[in-house]
Order: C-alpha cells, then structure tokens, then sequence
C-alpha cells in the first residue's frame, strides 16, 4: 500500500477492524519512511450476476423480481410473507451457491415451479401459466392433469405406507 503523503511503498498496520455488517475491514496504517497515519477499507469485490433472458438478452439479477411474481402467486392464497421471503431467500441463496456470472431466467424460474408446487398448487398453476405462456386451454389443462396425476401418486404411496 503506497503512503497517499509520501508515496513510499512500504506500511505498516496499525489496527483492523471488521464494520458492523461484516461487508468491508478498516485498516489503520502507518507510513514507515514519513509516518504518516492513513485509513484504508477493504471490501469483497463482487462480480454482478447476470440473468440470461429467452430472447438472449442480459440484465443484472434482482430478487424484488422474483419477489414481486411470489407475491402475484401467492395472492389472496394462505401463504405469508414470510414464507415467501423465505422462499426468495432459499432461491437466491442456491443461485449464487450454483451459479457465478451467468443464470439462464429458465433455471430461476424451475426453481421458482419447485418449490411453489409442494407450497400451494393454486399458486403454482398461477405461477406456470405466466412463466410458461400457455397458448390457450388446452395447455393449461395439460398443466393440472399433470399435478392431478401426482396428487394421485401420493395418496397411493400413502396409502401403502399405512398398510405396512
């Protein structure tokens, strides 16, 4: 680190201290040619991650978004905002576990159809009828005979395991 008085290269630290968020550490230092006292901060450099739009566009990811289309789900459904919270903060927290630079918008919103399909199917079939564009009925009907199907799946394992 070179002295902002002096520009000499070499410095000494003469304390560090976290910040009360823990993003960034403030250094003292002390110039070993002119002993000028100085400040410095460090802070993790974050690369933006990018979504990657059908139509090939890039924006920078947001999670209001995610969020804002929950909410629209969710609406008038006995879901809190806590449990959609929690949802956004689960698929955030997978992403950029996952993912480094770049997410395709299909794989956020395959998350999103996941974790809404074992919360609340109404709000699911909410959900999948915007993300996925159904063209008409019959794609929305194919939608709910595919949920109906493993809602039957489910009784008849339950069953059996109440058998055993």
């Amino acid at each position: 680190m070179r002295c902002p008085a002096c520009s000499y290269k070499d410095t000494n630290v003469m304390d560090s201290r976290v910040n009360s968020d823990g993003t960034s550490i403030r250094r003292r230092r002390k110039c070993s040619k002119c002993e000028e006292r100085f400040t410095t901060y460090e802070y993790i450099e974050e690369v933006p991650l990018m979504v990657v739009k059908r139509d090939g566009r890039r924006q920078a990811f947001d999670r209001t978004r995610i969020l804002n289309g929950l909410i629209k789900a969710c609406e008038k459904r006995p879901i809190s905002v806590e449990q959609i919270e929690a949802m956004v903060d689960d698929i955030e927290h997978t992403i950029r576990k996952k993912y480094d630079r770049e997410i395709n918008s299909k794989d956020i919103g395959e998350m999103i159809m996941t974790r809404l399909s074992t919360l609340d199917e109404v709000a699911y079939v909410r959900f999948a009828s915007v993300y996925r564009q159904f063209r008409d009925v019959n794609q929305f009907m194919d939608e709910l005979q595919t949920i109906l199907t493993k809602n039957k799946l489910k009784k008849i394992k339950k069953q059996k395991v109440k058998k055993i």
